[in-house]
């Protein structure tokens, strides 16, 4: 029986490679053990037989962007540990590579408010974080907020225009019925308890909310407790 030894090591050997090329393959996902890809620069092989996929670069990773469907009153450190690849979305793997470095040093923004589910971002990307750091005072976030009791047409306007309760200024904020329990509201950076506040003005009971855009970045179809990753093409 030969020697075991690292996985980066033995790619090395077959390549005449750096070690450092090595690691960049094999954390890359490029690199297969008898026909399994491993992503572990320091996993132990023997007489196992170790091969380069085609297309193979020895690149640092590019950051990525996730979202997920946050479960409510999850806190952070959980939501992120949710997510692996077996919640990736099933509607949302085609063109994507998974690896298990898109799950390192992430970074979690613009956190859901307690009692909040939906739409939670996660980043390792610095120029994501520079960006929601900067606008996120200022970016429309949007919510359907279950509700219970009546209002009228009239309340709704005014939330638009600005209202005041208890001789306090409330938050302006877009909303209208997407049926008869269910509440769409838009507002820039709610704080807490805001949302509970304005539909308080509205003479409703919140019994659920979920945030489902935030910026330019809808959720879209993504099941509770599943992710997806921030496509190119989206801008918050």
């Amino acid at each position: 029986m030969s020697e075991a030894v690292r996985l980066s090591k033995r790619l090395v050997e077959q390549l005449g490679c750096s070690r450092r090329e090595a690691e960049l393959y094999i954390e890359g996902g490029w690199v297969t053990v008898d026909g399994v890809v491993v992503e572990q620069p320091q996993f132990k092989v023997e007489s196992q037989q170790v091969a380069l996929l085609p297309g193979a670069r020895a690149e640092t990773l590019e950051p990525v962007t996730l979202l997920l469907h946050q479960v409510a009153d999850m806190d952070s450190e959980t939501a992120r540990t949710s997510m692996t690849m077996a919640s990736l979305s099933e509607a949302h793997r085609e063109g994507v590579r998974p690896l298990h470095g898109h799950f390192a040093r992430l970074t979690c923004l613009a956190p859901l408010q307690r009692g909040a589910s939906g739409l939670q971002v996660f980043t390792q990307d610095w120029r994501v974080t520079r960006k929601l750091d900067a606008d996120l005072r200022r970016m429309e976030q949007e919510y359907i907020i279950e509700v219970r009791g009546e209002t009228t047409p009239q309340a709704l306007e005014r939330l638009a225009r600005g209202a005041t309760r208890n001789d306090r200024e409330l938050p302006k904020a877009k909303a209208s019925w997407q049926n008869e329990t269910h509440l769409r509201m838009a507002l820039k950076n709610p704080q807490p308890g805001q949302i509970a506040e304005l539909c308080a003005y509205l003479r409703l009971e919140v019994l659920g909310m979920r945030r489902i855009r935030l910026g330019g970045v809808s959720m879209g179809k993504l099941p509770l407790g599943q992710w997806r990753y921030v496509a190119s093409t989206e801008r918050f």
